[in-house]
C-alpha cells in the first residue's frame, strides 16, 4: 500500500534523514537542519510557481484558471503547514528555556 503524503513531499523511506540511536548529535542536528531548509526551500518553490501561473494568467498565457488556482491552493497549503511547524518549534523552545535546573 503506498503511504498518503502532503503535498509536495516526495516518498522516502521511514526516518530517512533521522540519525540512529548512537549517532553523534551533530549529524542529527545537520540532518534536521538540512531537512528543514530543504522544506523551506521547497514551499519558497512553490510560491514561485504559483505567482509565475497567476502571472501568466493575467497576461494570457498557456496557463488556464484550474492550474493557476490549484498552484495557488497548493502553495497556501504548504506555507500554511511551514507556519504551524514553525509555532510549534518556537513553543518547544520556550518550554526548554522555562524548565530550571
Amino acid at each position: 500500500m503506498t503511504p498518503i503524503l502532503p503535498i509536495g513531499i516526495e516518498a522516502r523511506t521511514p526516518l530517512a534523514g533521522i540519525a540512529k540511536p548512537g549517532a553523534p548529535a551533530a549529524d542529527a542536528a545537520r540532518s534536521f537542519q538540512s531537512f528543514l531548509l530543504e522544506s523551506i526551500d521547497h514551499v519558497n518553490s512553490m510560491q514561485a510557481d504559483a505567482n509565475r501561473a497567476v502571472e501568466q494568467l493575467a497576461i494570457g498565457g498557456d496557463t488556464d484558471m484550474a492550474e493557476a488556482l490549484t498552484s495557488i491552493q497548493k502553495a497556501d497549503l504548504a506555507f500554511r503547514m511551514m507556519l504551524q511547524v514553525r509555532n510549534k518549534l518556537v513553543q518547544a523552545y520556550q518550554e526548554i528555556n522555562q524548565i530550571r535546573i
